[in-house]
């Protein structure tokens, strides 16, 4: 059973019922939504993963706007909910700001590092994962040229089309990606009809397999490839299932592990940075039935020897937010 919350203005206080547990843990979803199908809804499974397993009950809210991102957090430490999740990037500063007030309350923020003793810092290597669809990619694609449609045009999601341009290149190093950011502001990530124009345009440049790190807006990319009878790529939520037979596959950023791990620590947190990569479970790829007929036996050997290759060491892939750069992809 979950609490749920919801912050209706920018002034508004986050409502706690009376009955709650003082130590119910508390999640915290960026924008664009807790259902956008992709970051924040894996986010979400994880918590309603440890609700049903324990049987517990957890805070929840879904933010209106960036305002609110520190009022939030003061909200639930105040409540005694701990430890208190952020899923997304952008709670940084607020985070900073919020958690030396609070000593005896435990932070975990998803996708950005945050120093403080009380603070678990967890980032994924996207950029392994990505590499992964990006070969797929590669096998898949009878015109050789393939697409990225990214969010927010920020570092974070430049990793992901980093990574994905090297699996694409690793496989065929005269294939064409074609890379397309959808904004440069929050709204990035809930933008449908913008996806989808994204889409139509990198069809009409010869692209048939289109992966997108959009978050809320990769639905009209996928949507769009479908109707259109191109491949897409899901992100950090298994896709598959929206279209089957239709999205090569998803790469399957774990979020819900960082989330339910957290919850399942309860008090006792580790804090810290941890690293969640290809060799820990925290990125890869997805195959089900809803893709099973689009990877071949061969396609799924070659991927998951670079796979083995990634988590033993062997084989590296360039992380975009070290340096920034990017020899395999023009953003």
């Amino acid at each position: 059973m979950t609490l749920t919350t919801k912050l209706l203005g920018a002034s508004a206080a986050v409502a706690l019922s009376a009955g709650a547990a003082m130590a119910d843990p508390a999640l915290i979803f960026d924008l664009g939504g807790k259902f956008d199908k992709s970051f924040n809804e894996a986010a979400y499974n994880g918590a309603l993963r440890w609700a049903e397993e324990t049987g517990g009950s957890f805070n929840e809210v879904e933010l209106q706007s960036e305002a609110q991102r520190e009022q939030a957090l003061r909200r639930f430490a105040e409540s005694g909910a701990n430890p208190i999740v952020m899923a997304g990037f952008a709670f940084g500063t607020a985070l900073g700001e919020v958690a030396a007030d609070y000593p005896d309350t435990k932070f975990a923020i998803i996708d950005m590092v945050v120093d403080a003793p009380n603070v678990r810092s967890v980032v994924f290597n996207e950029h392994e994962g990505s590499y992964l669809v990006g070969m797929l990619a590669a096998m898949a694609s009878e015109s050789d040229t393939v697409g990225f449609i990214g969010g927010m045009d920020i570092p974070l999601i430049r990793k992901f089309g980093c990574g994905y341009a090297q699996g694409v290149q690793a496989v065929n190093a005269d294939a064409t990606v074609i890379a397309n950011m959808t904004g440069t502001t929050p709204a990035a990530w809930n933008d449908p009809v913008k996806g989808s124009e994204l889409t139509l345009a990198q069809i009409s440049q010869g692209a048939d397999v289109v992966y997108a790190a959009a978050g809320g807006t990769g639905v009209g990319v996928l949507q769009t490839a479908a109707d259109n009878g191109i491949l897409s790529i899901g992100v950090d939520s298994n896709q598959n299932y929206m279209h089957p037979g239709q999205v090569l596959t998803s790469m399957l950023k774990r979020v819900d592990n960082a989330v339910y791990d957290a919850f399942m620590a309860g008090e006792d947190l580790e804090t810290g940075f941890n690293v969640m990569g290809v060799g820990n479970g925290g990125v890869g790829y997805a195959l089900d039935e809803f893709n099973a007929e689009l990877i071949t036996a061969e396609m799924q050997a070659a991927v998951d020897e670079a796979a083995a290759a990634i988590a033993a060491g062997e084989l590296s892939v360039h992380d975009y937010t070290s340096d920034e750069s990017c020899p395999a992809i023009s953003f």
